[in-house]
């Protein structure tokens, strides 16, 4: 991951110094959104592992919200 995130970075750099050739624009896209499906499942996953503790102690699973 951090290999992709280094990547990414390079690309953002190079794109505002001296632009992208169109083969680094869609590598930068696939990158970054292959970087926001990670992000999203992961915090999913946290989510999913999230509880709430009640004032009476009582301890609840994070409720889904729908899709």
């Amino acid at each position: 991951m951090s290999e992709r995130v280094d990547r990414i970075n390079e690309l953002y750099r190079k794109q505002k110094t001296v632009g992208l050739t169109e083969e680094e624009k869609a590598e930068q896209k696939k990158l970054r959104d292959e970087f926001r499906e990670i992000v999203r499942k992961n915090m999913s996953l946290d989510l999913g592992n999230t509880v709430i503790e009640r004032p009476d102690g009582r301890r609840e699973k994070l409720p889904r919200r729908g899709k």
